[in-house]
């Protein structure tokens, strides 16, 4: 097991829950509108985003680079009924990429405390997986909450996104390259509000 996958796997054991369970409001303002098809959702967790995504019809695979929080995905697809339409992988995506192409390939704030975490490289990877026609959504932050006591985290803007993914002229439309902000509850309880960044971009039919 690498350093990454045993910290990783720490943190999810440190409560029993870490996120909402609820899917992230870019994926639900990005992809409503698009019709179902295969999805690879990047940096899974506990799958909020991917059972989002299955009970709307699309069929996914899912990575993590925790077995304990896709443990709890795959326990919490079954609870919602849609376990047949995620394929659950375990995977350090600076290592291994998963195969294939995707209607949709989603991102969502795919950062690391760990300097060495190649994100442009795997940003890379999860462009070139995008099937003709279909969509790569990333997400990240574009600042740290105020508590955060680590300041040398990258966070890319989404020019720097776009940049970084060196897409292939005359083959992608930038649909969104924006910042946003939305509120979030503290560790006290209290709702302060961040700055998130969204990149869409879509690969044109050859």
């Amino acid at each position: 097991m690498s350093d990454e996958e045993e910290y990783w796997d720490g943190r999810y054991r440190e409560s029993p829950t870490m996120w909402s369970g609820d899917p992230n409001d870019v994926l639900v303002r990005e992809v409503s509108a698009l019709s179902p098809g295969t999805a690879l959702d990047l940096g899974c967790g506990e799958g909020g985003d991917a059972i989002w995504l299955a009970r709307r019809g699309w069929r996914v695979t899912a990575v993590d680079i925790s077995g304990v929080a896709l443990q709890r995905a795959a326990q919490h697809a079954e609870q919602q009924g849609v376990a047949d339409r995620i394929v659950w992988q375990r995977a350090d995506l600076a290592a291994a990429f998963p195969g294939g192409q995707f209607d949709l390939v989603s991102a969502h704030f795919l950062h690391s405390p760990s300097p060495d975490m190649p994100r442009e490289k795997i940003l890379r990877a999860a462009a070139a997986a995008v099937a003709p026609g279909g969509i790569l959504l990333v997400a990240g932050h574009a600042g740290l909450p105020p508590w955060h006591e680590q300041t040398d985290v990258a966070l890319p803007t989404p020019r720097q996104v776009l940049d970084g993914l060196e897409l292939e002229e005359g083959r992608w439309q930038v649909l969104v390259a924006a910042e946003h902000e939305r509120v979030q509850t503290g560790p006290d309880g209290r709702p302060f509000t961040r700055t998130d960044n969204a990149v869409k971009v879509r690969r044109l039919p050859a």
